[in-house]
Order: C-alpha cells, then structure tokens, then sequence
C-alpha cells in the first residue's frame, strides 16, 4: 500500500491566511474604534459627566442650575437620541448619553436628591436641581 506523506507546504498556507485574516480583523476593530473617537461623542459624554458630577459635588442644597449643552443637544440629535435621554441621574450615578451605542457614567459623592431635566425654553440648556441631603 501506498502511504501518502503530509504535505507540509499546506500547513504554512493555512498559517498565512489565519495571519492574515487576524491582522485584518484587528484592523477593523482599530478603524472602528478610530472612527467612534473621531466623532467627539465619546469625549463629550465624559467631559458633560464629570463636570455635572463636579456642579452636584460643590452644590448646596435647594440649587438650581443652568448647564450649556449646545453642542450635546446638536449631536445627540445627530445620532437620534431624545433630548430628555441626554442626561439621567440614578441614585448617585450620572450618565450622559450622545449616541444610540453605550454612554458614559460617572459617580458624585454628595448624598444628596438630585434631578435633572432639559430647558423647556429653546435654549440648549439642562436644568440640575439639588432638592436637599437624602
């Protein structure tokens, strides 16, 4: 009987492409990421987080403030999130929403009852209310 040997040149074909196939991948996700960087959502979404953690931290209570969010307002629309869904309070957690995928949370310290909602007015704004201690 005939024995047929490995063909050893058809392992290092399938190692070439699995190389290249992975090196494409990774390229991808690279890009994607690079791309979802580039549309500022993710920058704003923490930048609006902290700083609103920060106005809840330094706050007494019964404050009401005035957040500018233009730019929030403009891009959340762009990516077709509702005004009122920008920006929710849960507990002591904050989170600020711009895109359809994900958002950012941050925590504040302060136990304190606080809301938020958007400006009834035209202004871009976001209303922060500290009602007082829990």
């Amino acid at each position: 009987m005939k024995r047929f040997e490995k063909n050893k040149s058809g392992t290092i074909l399938i190692e070439n492409v699995i190389f290249i196939v992975l090196n494409i991948l990774f390229l991808m996700i690279l890009i994607l990421f690079l791309y979802r960087q580039g549309t500022g959502a993710v920058v704003l979404e923490q930048s609006y987080a902290k700083n609103i953690a920060l106005l809840i931290d330094s706050a007494k209570p019964v404050t009401e403030m005035k957040l500018n969010m233009e730019e929030a307002f403009a891009l959340a629309e762009k990516n077709g999130v509702k005004p009122e869904d920008i920006v929710k309070i849960n507990g002591n957690v904050i989170t600020v929403r711009l895109s359809d995928k994900g958002g950012y949370q941050y925590s504040f310290f302060n136990d304190v009852d606080a809301t938020v909602y958007p400006d009834v007015s035209p202004n871009k704004n976001y209303i922060i209310k500290i009602n007082g201690y829990k």
